[in-house]
């Protein structure tokens, strides 16, 4: 078997990598924008430094692939909102890139990297697949496109393809020093310095935090199984404020920091919470959870 991890240097596609080593001759296209090849030392794959634009490059990569995971993207809600041309020209025209590639290959599958943002702020919890998506982003709006599109090919039989709409993923090699860094790995970070750690809002707002290798498992899971098509949450179920997520990470590292508020940001959310009924149905179940994953990710 062979895969293909688009954007496998990042921080969720190297743990991809990571969850087939020994399992599957592995393929990465990745153009290290926000990845990095350090992510993955000590890992047995092939790494082809390009970009999702580059059809030639794709198509090379794509030869005698068997699935496809598409994680490479433009991933900030805050800098789409800043660039919602260049969110487009990534997340949708780089996604149809791979599609075609895919059809033309003849890939098994293709399974997307979706996002729980093509919710909004719809205040109903938990997120079902079938509630109205309501994106308040550039980035949730091409996310949601994407769906379509992997839907579009599926039922035309192009190729065959699945969804998963990640909630708050977090984990080991999660950058805290991107201009656009997640709270877990931001939080941890100065925590351990003992700096202060800023929320924007209130700190009320809820999120469904998963552990990085419940998702690669996830994704592994998506293209192996026949019955895994459309959109589909992935997600604990459960729900931490942001409040909540600082104290925990001051009180199990021991820190004096202390936590600052900062005005909202632009198109964030306030309550997400994953209902992961339709995935489980088809045998899905997450080998961690919350609090295991985030003693791993502070070690």
């Amino acid at each position: 078997m062979r895969i293909l991890i688009t954007g496998g240097a990042g921080f969720i596609g190297s743990h991809v990598v990571e969850h087939y080593q020994g399992k599957a001759d592995i393929r990465v296209l990745d153009n290290l924008r926000t990845g990095y090849r350090e992510n993955l030392d000590g890992l047995d794959c092939e790494l082809v430094e390009a970009s999702i634009l580059d059809r030639e490059a794709l198509a090379e990569a794509m030869q005698d692939v068997d699935y496809v995971f598409h994680l490479a993207a433009l991933i900030s809600v805050p800098e789409s909102m800043e660039n919602p041309q260049g969110c487009v020209d990534l997340n949708v025209t780089g996604l149809l890139n791979v599609l075609e590639t895919a059809q033309r290959f003849g890939v098994k599958k293709v399974v997307l990297a979706s996002s729980a943002a093509v919710y909004g702020d719809n205040p109903t919890v938990p997120k079902i697949e079938t509630m109205t998506p309501e994106p308040r982003s550039p980035y949730a709006i091409t996310k949601l496109d994407g769906e379509y599109y992997c839907d579009l090919y599926r039922r035309e039989g192009w190729v065959n393809t699945a969804c998963l709409r990640f909630f708050n993923v977090f984990g080991p090699r999660q950058d805290p020093h991107s201009a656009y860094a997640a709270a877990v790995p931001i939080f941890i970070d100065r925590a351990r310095k003992n700096e202060p750690i800023t929320i924007f809002g209130d700190g009320e707002q809820t999120r469904d935090f998963i552990y990085v290798k419940d998702i690669a498992a996830g994704l592994a899971f998506a293209a192996e199984t026949e019955a895994v098509a459309g959109a589909n949450n992935i997600g604990y179920g459960g729900s931490i404020t942001i409040n909540q997520l600082a104290e925990k990470i001051i009180s199990l590292t021991g820190s004096q920091s202390k936590i600052l508020h900062a005005p909202t940001r632009s198109g964030d959310v306030k309550h997400s919470r994953a209902s992961a009924e339709k995935l489980a149905a088809t045998g899905w179940q997450p080998l961690y959870g919350f609090e295991e994953g985030l003693a791993q990710t502070l070690r």
